[in-house]
């Protein structure tokens, strides 16, 4: 038996990471073997790229971002990724390839195709099982961010920028839908709402009936 690779995707605001840990919590909470990992990050390297990519210094070009978020994403599929998996392990990932379609190829107008060459190589042959898409109105996701005490240097590009990569979503997603294994979450929902969506989700997929009784008792 082979792990699971479950994605989070969506625009800046949506909640995907917090949603990821809720659910990495109630996995914990019943016995599932799994690992919460995210990109860029995930490995020591890869928290080095994260640190470049998202600080607020030097005036990086899109080229640049997109050659380091797919050396990042190689380094987590061999080192964390894959390993996991092997070990029958359940891995969510807070980003993965969606993100860079969106960000570089639509949001850095580098070109979806350009971005996929890139990652084909960087990602080795690993696709998700699973992709959720963290679906939300523009005008939420942007409220929501306004309420955040620090962002990152991407949280801090203009309005416009933020909303071609809303736009680029719906774009990927009727796209590559089936490539990429997607489901649309809806994720105006509250916290508890969304949390228990996808935990729905995964166990209705996988694990059974049963396990989701299990899983209701054990939030």
């Amino acid at each position: 038996m082979r792990g699971k690779f479950i994605v989070f995707e969506g625009p800046d605001g949506c909640g995907k990471s917090t949603i990821a840990k809720n659910v990495s919590t109630i996995l914990g909470e019943m016995g599932v073997a799994h690992i919460l990992t995210r990109e860029p990050g995930g490995t020591d390297i890869g928290e080095e790229i994260r640190g470049l990519l998202l600080g607020q210094t030097g005036n990086m070009s899109p080229r640049t971002e997109a050659l380091l978020m797919a050396a990042s994403r190689a380094q987590i599929v061999e080192e964390v990724i894959k390993t996991n998996l092997e070990e029958d392990k359940y891995v969510l990932c807070d980003r993965y390839v969606l993100s860079s379609l969106v960000y570089q190829g639509i949001g850095r107008k580098l070109g979806i195709n350009n971005i996929l060459e890139v990652n084909d190589f960087a990602m080795n042959g690993l696709l998700p099982d699973l992709t959720l898409y963290f679906d939300i109105s523009f005008e939420e996701a942007l409220k929501r961010r306004g309420k955040r005490d620090t962002k990152d240097r991407m949280e801090n590009l203009e309005d416009d920028f933020h909303k071609s990569i809303h736009d680029g979503y719906e774009v990927i997603y009727k796209e590559f839908e089936k490539v990429y294994n997607i489901v649309k979450i809806d994720a105006s929902k509250s916290e508890e709402e969304v949390t228990k969506d996808v935990i729905d989700i995964i166990l209705n997929k996988w694990r059974g009936a049963n396990e989701t009784d299990n899983c209701n008792r054990a939030r």
